[in-house]
Formats: C-alpha cells, sequence, structure tokens
C-alpha cells in the first residue's frame, strides 16, 4: 500500500483552518446577539455609506444565507445575506461595512483589488487544472506534467496571498467609516473589530493552506526526479 507522507505537510494548514472557521462562526453568533445603540440596520450602513462617497450607482440586494455576504464589482451590485441586510446587530454593521469597503477599493481603483481581479480567472482554471497535469505526471511519470502542474497551482497561491491586504484594508475602512460616520458608538468598535478580525483569519488560513499544498507538492515532485 501506498503511504503519501507529505500529506503529514498538510496538517497544520488543516488545523488552522478548522479553528479559523469555528471562530468566524462562534464570533459572528455572539455579536449577532448584540443589538447596535444607534439603530441602524446592515441595508442602512451599506446604502449610506456609499451613498456618501459618491457610489449611488451601486445597489445594495439581500442574499439568501449566513455569511454569503459579497461585492460584485462586474454588476456593481452588494450582496448582503439574510443575517445581515435587516439586522441590527454589531456583526450584521461590520459585515455591511467591509463589503461596502470593497465597493470603494474598486472605485478608487485600489491595485491589490484589481490584481485580484486580473488573476481570478487563471486562479479558478489553476486550481483544477493544475491536478490533472500533476496527477498525469505522477501516473506517467513525466516530471515535465509535474513541473507545469505546479506553476498553474502557483497562481492559486497568489492569487490566496494578494486577497490578503484587499480584505484587511476592507476592514480597517469598515471600522474607520462606522466611527467617523457615526453607525456605532466608540464603546462598539471593540465589537465589530472582533468579528471582522475572525473573518480575516478564514482569508490567512487560506493563504497558508495553499502555500503547504504548494509546498507538498513541490516535495512530491523532487521525490520524482
Amino acid at each position: 500500500m501506498y503511504y503519501d507522507y507529505t500529506m503529514i505537510l498538510l496538517i497544520p494548514g488543516l488545523i488552522i483552518a478548522m479553528w479559523a472557521q469555528i471562530k468566524v462562526q462562534s464570533t459572528f453568533a455572539k455579536y449577532s446577539k448584540v443589538a447596535a445603540s444607534r439603530g441602524y440596520v446592515g441595508a442602512q450602513v451599506a446604502r449610506g455609506l456609499l451613498d456618501n462617497n459618491g457610489l449611488q450607482n451601486i445597489k445594495v440586494e439581500p442574499v439568501r444565507g449566513s455569511l454569503t455576504d459579497n461585492y460584485d464589482p462586474r454588476s456593481k451590485v452588494l450582496h448582503l445575506s439574510e443575517t445581515v441586510y435587516n439586522k441590527g446587530s454589531l456583526a450584521a454593521l461590520a459585515v455591511a461595512a467591509h463589503e461596502t469597503g470593497h465597493a470603494i477599493q474598486d472605485s478608487e481603483g485600489y491595485a491589490p483589488l484589481r490584481l485580484r481581479a486580473s488573476l481570478a480567472p487563471a486562479a479558478q482554471i489553476g486550481s483544477y487544472a493544475s491536478w490533472i497535469f500533476l496527477i498525469l505526471g505522477l501516473l506517467l511519470g513525466f516530471l515535465g506534467l509535474i513541473r507545469f502542474g505546479i506553476i498553474l497551482f502557483c497562481v492559486v497561491v497568489l492569487f490566496q496571498i494578494v486577497t490578503l491586504p484587499v480584505e484587511f484594508n476592507a476592514s480597517r475602512r469598515a471600522l474607520a467609516a462606522l466611527s467617523s460616520e457615526g453607525y456605532l458608538a466608540e464603546t462598539e468598535l471593540d465589537g465589530a473589530s472582533k468579528v471582522l478580525k475572525a473573518a480575516a483569519l478564514t482569508y490567512v488560513a487560506a493563504a497558508l493552506m495553499a502555500f503547504l499544498q504548494l509546498l507538498r507538492l513541490v516535495v512530491l515532485a523532487s521525490g520524482r526526479r
């Protein structure tokens, strides 16, 4: 029976990814029960922040699910989940402001966001195609195919790394806006910050997991030389 010892390299990433997911779920659940004192809901915050930045053309629409919030730069639509759109919790306002941060990044031509958008198609293809070339290369003993698969997977890793400054910047914008525009009291910012920091952990975990997977592939390729 063949034992792939390189799987050991993924264990730290798997542990951190599981912990990050538990952390974001528990933190969001906790602060979803804490109502913001000034009476705003997520959709109002998003709409207000967009309008104050001259982005009246961007729509704010509800989307089904929890933690499914996102900004679509192609359609210029900001989607807020059922746990955010009409909710007035600290968690809801933090998430709404964060997604609005992405819309503002888009309007300003924020360089990391543009780079991530340009990498997205190649990363999506690479995440699947890389394994096809890697498996064929391993089965056929053809090092060239393995190396090409690794190159494709490098794009996936780069995409995950570029995502980090995009997400961190959106969170910084969110907290600053929630404070300066009066949506949250100063005493409530700590709760909103904890929600956004927990969410950021999932992106850190994804980047780490992608890097460890790349390292594993390099080790496998080295063993085939």
